[in-house]
């Protein structure tokens, strides 16, 4: 839960390019055509477990102000960032997800090998959410 208006906080997290501050892999992230809303697309470039990985995202929801979803390709792995906003007066609950699917016939042992370092992940970035839009 965050101390800002739903508005604000869906303003923020659906501007992709906006993963530079709240999302602790991302190096750079540059729109690539769209306005923002749906079908927009991303140039994504992260760092994960010491390797560098390019993604090419499009967002595949943008219901204002309550949900926003993008997916990323490179054609090895899926990523999928789920994001749900909930009013709770001047205050915005934030429930954020990240889907990673992984192609056969490695899919399963890579998500396996992987658990423990997306979930530290994901942990990192809902605070590290947080703590950007309290401090904006």
């Amino acid at each position: 839960m965050v101390d800002r208006p739903i508005e604000e906080v869906f303003a923020f997290l659906s501007d992709f390019e906006n993963t530079e501050l709240w999302d602790p892999g991302t190096l750079s992230t540059r729109r690539t055509s769209g306005d923002g809303g749906l079908g927009t697309t991303y140039d994504n470039r992260s760092r994960f477990m010491g390797r560098k990985v390019r993604l090419e995202y499009e967002t595949v929801a943008h219901d204002v102000p309550t949900r926003f979803v993008c997916r990323g390709v490179n054609g090895r792995t899926t990523a999928t960032d789920h994001m749900t906003f909930t009013p709770a007066g001047e205050r915005t609950r934030i429930h954020y997800r990240a889907v990673f699917e992984f192609p056969a016939p490695w899919g399963v042992l890579a998500g396996l090998v992987l658990a423990r370092p997306l979930s530290r992940l994901a942990d990192t970035t809902i605070a590290q959410i947080t703590s950007t839009l309290e401090s904006a």
